[in-house]
């Protein structure tokens, strides 16, 4: 019998060792009761149909079907929340990102090796929690019908030339190197990022991006954007410098850091302890933004589970800075922009599909001045 209490969850991994190790850390949440365990798709298939869970979790490599197939299948017939555990290689990450592409809830690192239950616990039971609310749940649907509605358009996006022309009115504008965008997100937050970075031209101020992410994913995470976007868009290295019509990623496991150097900005990685569960962290950019650019900020938190950013957000805020959160009705999780609200840190709430418009007006509206740290 059901316990309405307690979020449902199925593994499905074909790892005895990893089944049990994620049971046997699911098991100490009292919010959440594993149901059930498969050890490949089509098991899993079956015990979805008798145990009805609210959450899966799903490994890529597994026999007879691999979980990227078994996901897209799902998505088509039986929506739900799905979190991929993946291996940390280069063919996982790019595995790890069409999932994401296809639906999944998110993509986080399989304990095993260097990384143990302890590193990804915390936040795997975050985001089954997250998962396991019926408004993620339709916001999954949502985005699965939207994703089957565009799917021809991501493919001739994906196979087209990239783009130059500008996309925005003022795209010939020329911006201050004292100007900086810095945007957050997690849960969500891949689709959100490329939606509203397409949609940039190719000239716009130095843009610093923190999307929780696993260490290895975010190279394939940057080099997808960059195939799509006008922006050159790259997984950032300790000291780049930041320019205009550059768009740095936060490497996963690293924090990234802001700061001026004599005429211009460059970041420096770090990994020091984790913030809010997180390595990149939301606010560990943004309260370096408020420290070293202050009023040359423009800010953005999208979607994501918790309040990681929100604190950064409000001082980038009292510094002067042009600061916003995406609306709830189109986040997939309104965890972060929420907190901003509450605390009064966003200017305004934003749709997602107006975010871009919102963000290249702001700077280019904004008036440079000295704040150097």
């Amino acid at each position: 019998m059901k316990n309405p209490a307690k979020i449902r969850v199925l593994i499905v991994d074909d790892s005895a060792i990893v089944r049990k190790l994620l049971t046997d850390l699911l098991h100490r949440d009292p919010e959440i009761e594993v149901v059930g365990t498969a050890i490949d798709p089509y098991l899993a298939r079956d015990k979805v149909l008798e145990l009805e869970p609210d959450v899966m979790t799903l490994d890529i490599e597994m026999p007879r079907m691999d979980g990227l197939t078994f996901l897209k299948i799902m998505m088509k017939h039986h929506p739900m929340p799905i979190i991929i555990m993946s291996s940390l290689t280069q063919s996982g990450s790019q595995h790890a990102m069409e999932a994401l592409q296809a639906g999944a809830a998110a993509v986080l690192a399989k304990p095993g090796g260097s990384f143990s239950v302890g590193d990804v616990g915390e936040r795997l039971i975050g985001v089954i929690k997250e998962a396991g609310r019926s408004k993620f749940r339709q916001a999954v649907s949502t985005m699965v019908r939207a994703n089957a509605a565009n799917n021809a358009h991501a493919v001739a996006s994906r196979l087209a030339p990239k783009p130059t022309v500008q996309t925005l009115p003022g795209g010939n504008h020329v911006f201050d190197p004292r100007q900086v965008i810095l945007l957050g997100a997690s849960t969500g937050g891949t689709e959100a990022l490329k939606d509203v970075l397409v949609k940039l031209p190719a000239n716009m101020p130095g843009i610093c991006i923190v999307q929780h992410i696993p260490a290895y994913f975010s190279k394939a995470f940057a080099d997808r954007l960059n195939n799509l976007c006008a922006l050159e868009v790259r997984e950032a290295v300790d000291g780049d410098r930041v320019e205009q019509g550059l768009a740095l990623v936060a490497p996963g496991d690293f924090h990234m850091l802001l700061r001026w150097q004599g005429d211009h900005y460059r970041v420096q990685l770090k990994q020091g302890p984790l913030v809010w569960h997180q390595r990149p962290a939301v606010d560990v950019l943004f309260k370096a933004g408020a420290a070293c650019a202050g009023p040359n900020a423009v800010a953005a938190l999208l979607t994501g589970m918790g309040k990681d950013g929100a604190e950064g957000l409000l001082d980038l805020r009292n510094k002067g800075a042009r600061t916003f959160a995406q609306s709830e009705e189109t986040c997939v999780v309104f965890g972060m922009p929420r907190a901003a609200m509450e605390m009064g840190a966003a200017e305004k709430m934003i749709p997602l599909d107006s975010m871009a418009a919102v963000l290249q007006e702001a700077a280019i509206r904004s008036r440079p001045q000295r704040q150097a740290a």
